[in-house]
């Protein structure tokens, strides 16, 4: 294989996760009956531009298909981070009714709601038909599409350039990431800015986040990596902020190189020096991670195993990717850990891809009473925690995978 940004041959693996159904490919009953298509799952890392990424082994179509199940309104804390952006986008850059907004996979709407309701024009560009329509009754305008070159010139000719562009967690997820980038060069009008935010590389090593590795991430992003991709399309990082979500991101401020006129903020030098310094521009960084992961794999299979042996009855919260990944690389199935509840209705009576287990209504857990509920998305661990609360009255405890094993009392 050879690298999606400069082509060199790769030849240093970063992880091997062994093999899976790409994870937000959930089961019907029927499915069941059938057997399903695994995938290796084994990422690469570039000794060249440092680009972090999943080897090529599943269709963009086939993970983003119209039945597509992940919707963004599900998680409150991500509705309110959304809104908050908002707010510093139309306070910072002075966008007014006069101003175009878009975002790139704009999901079922749950951004681009608030740009809406600020009566500032916008529209989304979403390839996946069911998240597309949610957004649509928000009354969202939306380009059911892949976005690269081809799709940006269009909306170009048609007069669609805007003043701010918004792709939040799709950097990661788009295959040709060079067509992707160089797509906002054309969308973007002269003084346009585009925002990109994304899980740091830096805090998946650090904090052994495996479980964020799944194949609809086709990179793993790091300033040292991505800044040589923006150059060549034409574009330019000239701030830089560091966010909390998904275990810790980055959202990058970008302009045209040519055009732009927002000055370089000091913070981009202070976040490229942190990686350097760290060692991300060396081959070092990225050993070890294999052994790391398979020790938190080690020690949440000795937990399930320990509860199975003492009676105790174990289900999780949350039929995310993340716990997707960590469920068929640890070889989990119903007999450790019975069910997965979750709030998004589009997931609930299906079952885990992989391990088969099934996905429930959050109210089932409250009649069934689990010793342990084992917070899948551990990145959303305080809303889960407020949410399940009165897990408290039967004596349950919350149980953390990642970064290591926690048994939360």
């Amino acid at each position: 294989m050879k690298c999606r940004n400069c082509n060199k041959e790769l030849s240093h693996t970063f992880i091997d996760l062994g093999s899976s159904p790409p994870s937000n490919s959930y089961l019907i009953t029927d499915d069941l009956k059938s057997p399903e298509k695994w995938y290796p799952l084994k990422v690469k890392v570039c000794s060249k531009c440092w680009l972090t990424q999943t080897e090529d082994f599943v269709g963009v179509r086939d993970m983003f298909s119209d039945d597509y199940a992940y919707f963004s309104s599900y998680s409150s804390s991500w509705l309110n981070h959304a809104k908050v952006y908002v707010e510093k986008m139309i306070l910072n850059f002075g966008l007014t009714k006069k101003s175009m907004v878009a975002e790139i996979a704009a999901n079922d709407g749950y951004l681009l709601q608030y740009v809406k309701k600020a009566s500032i024009p916008c529209y989304g560009i979403e390839p996946t038909h069911s998240t597309a329509i949610a957004a649509r009754k928000k009354g969202i305008e939306i380009f059911e599409d892949f976005f690269g070159e081809t799709t940006a010139k269009k909306m170009a000719d048609n007069f669609r350039q805007v003043d701010l562009a918004i792709a939040n967690n799709v950097l990661a997820h788009v295959p040709d990431i060079n067509d992707f980038v160089k797509g906002f060069y054309y969308l973007l009008k002269p003084n346009g800015i585009v925002t990109f935010e994304f899980p740091h590389l830096l805090n998946l090593v650090l904090k052994s986040q495996f479980d964020t590795i799944y194949h609809e991430h086709y990179s793993y992003i790091s300033i040292v990596a991505i800044e040589s991709v923006f150059k060549k399309n034409g574009l330019v990082i000239f701030d830089v902020e560091e966010l909390s979500t998904h275990g810790g991101s980055l959202r990058l401020f970008v302009q045209k190189i040519a055009t732009g006129k927002n000055k370089l903020n000091s913070s981009v030098k202070v976040f490229r020096d942190k990686e350097i310094n760290a060692g991300m521009n060396s081959i070092n960084f990225y050993e070890g991670f294999q052994k790391k992961s398979e020790k938190i794999k080690n020690d949440f299979l000795y937990f399930l195993l320990k509860a199975q042996k003492e009676g105790k009855k174990v289900a999780a919260y949350g039929a995310a990717a993340k716990g997707n990944t960590m469920m068929n690389f640890a070889g989990v199935r119903p007999d450790l850990l019975s069910y997965v509840v979750d709030k998004n209705p589009a997931k609930q009576g299906k079952f885990m891809p992989g391990s088969r287990i099934p996905i429930l209504d959050e109210s089932f857990l409250f009649n069934d009473k689990p010793d342990y509920v084992v917070i899948l998305p551990w990145n959303l661990k305080e809303e889960v925690m407020h949410q399940l609360k009165d897990i408290n009255l039967w004596g349950g405890k919350f149980v953390i995978a990642i970064p290591h094993l926690e048994i939360i009392l």
